[in-house]
């Protein structure tokens, strides 16, 4: 079953079970696609949905941050349960070794040799590690690997 598909019949189950926590990350997520596809005047590819529930997760870790250093454990839970809901519908991530490997793969096949060519490697990288890998720290791999470190 296709992603989409998937998180809509998601939301029909958490709708049907009264999950609020559930419901309000699917509904948020299936609000951020169709916005996406108003955007792009087509439907998301998987990737591209995979990089919005990853920005949603994202947002979340940051919201509870925020709501730690403001004393609300309360809406800091409520924050970690959705985020969990969401990253339900990501790939596995991938291991360090398997990041590291694929990454000395995509700079051979681009002929990389130095920073310079950071933006190259990251252009033919980042779709085939979308939503299984933290975009910051496939960056500090590559800037690693490029400079030779």
């Amino acid at each position: 079953m296709e992603l989409l598909q998937r998180l809509e019949q998601a939301l029909k189950e958490a709708i049907k079970s009264q999950d609020e926590d559930r419901r309000n990350a699917l509904r948020m997520v299936l609000t951020a696609i169709k916005n996406k596809e108003k955007e792009l005047r087509r439907q998301p590819s998987e990737s591209e949905i995979h990089q919005l529930i990853a920005g949603a997760i994202k947002q979340r870790k940051d919201s509870i941050e925020q709501f730690l250093r403001g004393g609300r454990k309360d809406l800091a839970d409520k924050e970690e349960k959705e985020m969990d809901v969401l990253a339900s519908f990501l790939p596995t991530p991938l291991d360090p070794e398997a990041l590291k490997n694929l990454i000395r793969d995509v700079i051979r096949e681009t002929g990389a040799t130095s920073l310079k060519d950071m933006g190259k490697v990251m252009k033919a990288l980042m779709p085939r590690v979308s939503g299984r890998a933290d975009g910051k720290t496939v960056n500090e791999m590559v800037k690693a690997e490029l400079s030779g470190s």
